[in-house]
Formats: C-alpha cells, sequence, structure tokens
C-alpha cells in the first residue's frame, strides 16, 4: 500500500477516535445505548496496521468488530483497506458498500450504510485527490449525513444525524484531505453540524433490557445458513463468514445460553458482552455542559467514570502481543494473564496528530475546558498540550495543569475536580480547587515483585534480583520529579501497615477525604480486606475501588496495589 494511504488511514482513524464521545452521546438507534463511537474506534482500531498483509488487517477487523455499528464499518473496510494505491478507490468503495449492505438482515437508509452509498456515487472517475476533489467528496457526505435526520423518524425525534453515519463522515474526512496533502483542512464538527449534535429534551428513551453480544467461533463443519438457524430467535443479529471463523453480533436475553449453545459448535476464539440496561441507564443520566474537564488514561479512571462525571479521557495505548488498543479499551485480567505467561507488554502515547484531535474536540464542544495533564516527567503530553495551545487557542479556553501525578494520584484529582466542578458549575473556582488538590492528593503503590520494573528499565536486574531474593518489596509514590521509592517492606501484612500508617498521618478519623484503592489481578483481596479495614477507620470518607491505570500495570506488574487520597 502507497505511503500516503496508510497515513491517511491512520489519520482517519485517529480524527474518528479524539470524537468518540461525541458520537456515544448522539447514538439514540437502533437503541439509545451511547457505544457507537466507543464501538467504532475499537472496531476500526486495526487500520492502524494498514500498510501489512490485507488478510492479516481483514482477520484482525473480524475480530475486533463490536455493535451493529462496528460490524458493519468492518465489512465495509474490509474491501476499503484492501486498495494498493488510490486508482482502486472506486473499486474498493463499491465492494467494501456491498459487503457492508450485506452484513445485516434487515438494513437501512439512513444510517453508515447511506455515507457509504454516497462515496461510492461520487468516486467513479477520480484519478488523483487534490483539495477540491476532496472538498466535493466531503460535500456529499456531509449532505448525506445531514439527511439521516429526516429518513430515521428516532433520529428525527431525539433532533440529531445518525451516530454511525456522523462516524464514518469524520473518518473519510481526515482520510481525504491527508490523501490531498492538507490534513489540517477539517471544519469542526460542531460548525458542520451545529444544530444535530445534541439530543431533543423531549426526546424518550426506550427501555431495554438483555444483553449486546459480540463473538468470534471457529466453526469448521457449520455453514452461515446453521448458524443463522441457531440465532434465529435473538435480535439484530448479523453473522460474517471468513474461513473456517464466523463473526457474530447479536442482543439476546439469556447470554449464558448462547454462549453454551455457540460453545457447542466450535472453539469460540473471542467475546464480548455489554448490558443493554445499565448502558441506557447511563446514557439517560449523562451530561454535558458548557465547562469541561481532560485529563489522560494514565490515570487510574475508567471510561465509565468518564461517562459518569463527563470528563475526556486523552488515549495512551498499551501493546499486548500483537494486539494494540487504547488501554481503557483492554480488561485487566487480560493484561495480568498476559504478564504472568511471560508475554511481550508495551506502552505508547498517542500520536502528535491523534493528540491535536483530541484538543480541537474538546474545544469544538466546550466553552472552557480544564485539561488535567498527567505529569509532565513521565509524558511529553504536558509541553505537546502548551505548543498546541500557543498556536490554536487565542482566546484561552483551554487551562492546562500539570498534575506531577500518574495512576491513582491522578485519577484521584480528576475525580474530585469532576465533583467539585458539578457542585459549583465555576470554572475559575475548579482551577483553583485543582491546584489545591494536587498539592494536598498523595498516592502510594505496593509492587508483589520488582521483575517488572527490571524488564522496563526501570530498575537495574541486579538490584532486581537482590530484591526478590532477601524478599523486599518496594512501595513507590508518583511524584512531579518522577516515581520515587519511599519504602521497603517484606510481606502483604506490612504494604497495609504502611498504607495505613499514610493514612493516619494525613487524616483525622472523622474526614470526609477521597480515598481510592487500586487493584490489579488481586481486585476480590483489595475490595474484602484492605476496603474493609480503611472504612472502619474512616467511616465518613468516600472510599473507591479502582483498577490501578494498565500503564502503571504494565510496568509493576501482577500483584500490585495502590492507595490513594485527598483529605477533604
Amino acid at each position: 500500500m502507497e505511503e500516503t494511504l496508510q497515513k491517511s488511514f491512520i489519520a482517519g482513524l485517529e480524527r474518528l477516535t479524539a470524537r468518540a464521545d461525541l458520537l456515544d452521546s448522539i447514538n439514540v438507534f437502533p437503541v439509545a445505548d451511547g457505544d457507537t463511537g466507543r464501538n467504532l474506534s475499537v472496531s476500526l482500531f486495526p487500520l492502524r496496521n494498514a500498510g501489512q498483509p490485507k488478510e492479516k488487517i481483514i482477520h484482525q477487523l473480524l475480530l475486533s468488530a463490536r455493535g451493529n455499528s462496528g460490524n458493519i464499518a468492518s465489512q465495509f473496510f474490509s474491501a476499503f483497506c484492501a486498495m494498493e494505491n488510490i486508482s482502486e478507490l472506486a473499486d474498493r468503495t463499491r465492494e467494501g458498500k456491498a459487503k457492508a449492505w450485506k452484513a445485516l438482515s434487515n438494513p437501512q437508509p439512513g444510517t453508515m450504510l447511506s455515507v457509504f452509498d454516497a462515496l461510492s456515487d461520487v468516486l467513479p472517475g477520480i484519478i488523483n485527490i487534490d483539495k477540491e476533489t476532496a472538498d466535493n467528496i466531503i460535500i456529499s457526505l456531509e449532505k448525506t449525513v445531514h439527511e439521516t435526520n429526516e429518513q430515521l423518524p428516532r433520529l428525527k425525534d431525539a433532533g440529531v444525524v445518525d451516530a454511525g453515519a456522523l462516524g464514518m463522515y469524520i473518518f473519510f474526512e481526515g482520510f481525504f484531505y491527508t490523501l490531498a496533502g492538507i490534513p489540517d483542512n477539517c471544519r469542526p464538527v460542531t460548525e458542520t453540524f451545529k444544530n444535530r449534535l445534541r439530543i431533543s429534551s423531549s426526546f424518550q428513551e426506550n427501555t431495554e433490557s438483555g444483553y449486546c453480544v459480540d463473538f468470534v467461533v471457529k466453526a469448521p463443519n457449520y455453514s452461515a445458513d446453521e448458524l443463522k438457524i441457531i440465532t434465529s430467535t435473538q435480535e439484530e443479529v448479523i453473522i460474517i463468514p471468513e474461513g473456517d471463523f464466523y463473526k457474530i453480533h447479536l442482543h439476546t436475553q439469556d447470554k449464558e445460553k448462547v454462549r453454551s449453545q455457540i460453545t457447542g459448535l466450535g472453539n469460540v476464539v473471542n467475546w464480548e458482552d455489554d448490558n443493554l440496561a445499565s448502558q441506557i441507564e447511563e446514557f439517560k443520566h449523562s451530561h454535558t455542559g458548557p465547562l469541561h474537564i481532560m485529563t489522560d488514561a494514565a490515570g487510574s479512571v475508567t471510561s465509565q467514570d468518564a461517562r459518569k462525571y463527563g470528563f475526556t479521557l486523552l488515549n495512551s495505548y498499551l501493546t499486548i502481543g500483537e494486539k494494540c488498543l487504547p488501554e481503557t479499551y483492554f480488561h485487566p485480567e487480560e493484561l495480568y494473564s498476559a504478564m504472568n505467561k511471560e508475554v511481550k507488554v508495551t506502552t505508547s502515547q498517542a500520536s502528535v496528530y491523534e493528540r491535536h484531535q483530541f484538543y480541537e474536540s474538546v474545544l469544538e464542544r466546550f466553552e472552557k475546558v480544564l485539561y488535567l495533564c498527567v505529569g509532565s516527567v513521565f509524558t511529553g503530553n504536558y509541553q505537546q498540550v502548551l505548543a498546541w495551545k500557543k498556536e490554536h487557542d487565542k482566546d484561552d479556553r483551554l487551562l492546562i495543569i500539570d498534575t506531577g501525578a500518574a495512576s491513582g494520584r491522578l485519577g484521584t484529582i480528576t475525580l474530585a475536580t469532576a465533583q467539585h466542578l458539578a457542585r459549583t458549575n465555576d470554572i475559575k473556582n475548579t482551577f483553583a480547587f485543582a491546584k489545591k488538590a494536587v498539592e494536598k492528593c498523595e498516592e502510594y503503590v505496593f509492587l508483589d515483585k520488582l521483575q517488572y520494573l527490571a524488564a522496563g528499565g526501570r530498575l537495574s536486574k541486579t538490584s532486581a534480583f537482590f530484591g526478590e531474593m532477601l524478599n523486599m518489596k518496594p512501595v513507590i509514590s508518583p511524584l512531579p520529579e518522577g516515581a520515587k521509592k519511599v519504602g521497603t517492606v517484606r510481606n502483604q501484612e506490612d504494604q497495609v501497615k504502611f498504607a495505613l500508617a499514610k493514612l493516619a498521618a494525613s487524616l483525622k478519623n472523622d474526614s470526609r477525604a477521597l480515598i481510592m484503592l487500586e487493584y490489579s489481578n488481586n481486585k476480590n483481596w483489595v475490595n474484602d480486606t484492605v476496603k474493609k479495614m480503611v472504612t472502619n477507620l474512616y467511616k465518613q470518607a468516600e472510599i473507591i475501588v479502582q483498577p490501578l491505570s494498565l500503564t502503571a500495570g504494565a510496568h509493576m506488574g501482577p500483584g500490585t496495589w495502590g492507595i490513594a487520597f485527598l483529605p477533604e
């Protein structure tokens, strides 16, 4: 594949990923479960590797596809990403469109399918992509997305465009302008679709129950028609064959029954499920105002926290074996299981372009944004956002704090600040609160083994060896000057004593502090043992149990746990 094409695929994906929250916020069709942005980001992530053999990318798209939107999009891109140069654009688009329409038993216009139709109509005869050509393509797609509001009654009732169609528009805008050599030519999405990006207050979400299930099964002895019969009693069924593999998406009331039936057919190689009722309930109570908080995923906060409190998470990346995703898209068990099996694990930051897209995205949607940035000693994010702000934020709408923090300390500061903003609705007051929280918040992380720090170059292998021989376990605190070793203990009992001593030194027993307990692969122990002890001592405190940031977990390993706290 030509290098310019590879860059265009990555630009389209990163532009889409940075606006996943926006897509989630208007996702009402076919059900209001608020996950189209996440599903498209996960499903299309293999496009980052667009230069690899097309058979490998197509199989990765099959494995990663999530939700209605993700499965439809992955079918389109399984053809579209197979092009070697732009002379194949029209043919690959036509092929992808046909595959996307066939993926559904009841395909409907007014969705991303209409965007694929429009793209297929406008491409024939195009042999070169310059600014004028890219403009004409994007204008055609823009018109199609606007029309989705009229085509589907549910969208008209909600007053929005289709989230999946908008997601494809955002992708293709980045793709074609990069292909034309002008990647920064994209217009703000809120300017292009300004009256169709907020759900009407009169819109009533339907109540749903059951599960949205995605899985891949290797079933060499069964045909797609036989699988259709087995899944005929389920809803929203999509069956995609690829050799001996079948990707199946469906909505069901009984996920365990489905799993049992499918396990009898062959080897289930991938399984994901979401509780529809929980997602819809979260969607009903999601709130976005004119003031906003952004932080880095390197803090011990989850995508569920971001939806609940209404803040944006800037991606950091985790690579487990050959699988690379934003860290918040992994299950913690997947990381720690791989580490126990000595699978290679690495971490990385979002590209400069993706980070810029996130900055643009939040300022497109909100009047003022407070960015609680991971400590500048840990990543280059702080320097990068300062440089971008100097060039692009002439009205000083993006406020930035170098927290000097990571993992639980960053997560605790973020949650407390988000709560404060919700109470006060005052960004200047919240900025002052956050600065004070940065000064007062503490964190202590307890490692079980030293080998992972040594493997990552953060500790000499000799030190790790002697530490293990002496049964010594370090205590780490992420500080503005870096991760500092602040103590050494011999066993888990001593770890707990150390943590309680640090709490006692900073908190009174009647303190209304925010206390975060972090776990790696030891959630039950942290929840049952540590939380009970802390709760008994600090009955007025808000005590939460969170997964340790997977970036931190990748460097510190299984058995790690931590405690972060902010006095009232």
